[in-house]
């Protein structure tokens, strides 16, 4: 039982909440029941620890178990020195501390389908939900490209509700290093841009290997950038709505993708 807010482990751990830290440990946080349960069930190997209060929630003793199965160490801890632990305002009384072990982008992508590249996303609820549409879609993997805001942010993290767990996720320093390994691999690559040609569901490329390019959030892409994809696709706006959030129309553009795919392999 660790009872002392201030101690040194205590303090270690909230710093992994800044990104400097996390880059300086190779370690991350994973906050709340549903995450760190999808961690120990995906990816038991990443976690150093466990820590969770006591009490009767529904989830103790799930996680208990699942800890335990996994032989992964399991620390009480009094809700004050959670508290000091976590990034939320409000902790739900558990937090793995995991390491940071992406896969080789080559590797994440072999024989892949649909893969998203987010650039410049620097939201962490967009990227979160992002990844969570590219896990519930069936994409192959997610790749962060450029000044993406880290997919081991807390926020970024709590947002995915575990979807980061279940798909591989890794980070590149340059959109055209991301592209240029897509296309290496077979993949065409979309952007997705206000600027481009209406996405018809029927269009016969979405029936291939495809990659999704997603720019940011207030800026979208550059003419250099979208000039980096095969084609440029946007979503048509049949009621008055100005425009689609970012999370919105990269739902709706892997979906369709999805739909596509799957109707031709059927």
């Amino acid at each position: 039982m660790i009872e002392n807010p201030k101690s040194g482990r205590v303090k270690r751990v909230a710093a992994l909440a800044r990104k400097k830290d996390r880059l300086l440990t190779g370690r991350f946080l994973v906050e709340g029941p549903q995450s760190v349960r999808e961690l120990l069930r995906f990816r038991p190997e990443l976690v150093e620890t466990v820590f969770a209060t006591t009490g009767t929630e529904p989830w103790q003793h799930e996680i208990d178990r699942l800890a335990s199965e996994q032989g992964v160490e399991l620390t009480r801890t009094t809700e004050p020195v959670l508290a000091a632990m976590a990034e939320t305002v409000t902790p739900q009384g558990v937090l793995a501390v995991a390491r940071i072990e992406p896969p080789p982008l080559e590797q994440a992508i072999s024989g892949a389908r649909l893969v998203v590249i987010l650039y410049e996303i620097r939201d962490p609820g967009n990227a979160g939900t992002v990844l969570r549409a590219a896990d519930a879609a069936g994409a192959d993997a997610v790749i962060f490209a450029g000044e993406s805001i880290d997919p081991w942010h807390p926020k970024v993290v709590r947002s995915t509700t575990g979807s980061l767990f279940h798909l591989p996720v890794v980070t590149v320093p340059r959109l055209a290093d991301a592209i240029t390994a897509v296309r290496t691999a077979g993949l065409a690559v979309l952007a997705a841009d206000v600027h481009g040609a209406e996405l018809a569901p029927a269009d016969p490329a979405l029936t291939s290997p495809v990659a999704w390019v997603f720019g940011n959030e207030a800026r979208g892409l550059a003419e250099s950038d979208r000039a980096l994809a095969d084609r440029a696709l946007r979503l048509p706006i049949y009621g008055e709505a100005e425009s689609l959030n970012l999370a919105t129309a990269a739902s709706v553009c892997l979906y369709t993708t999805a739909f596509a795919q799957r109707a031709t392999a059927a």
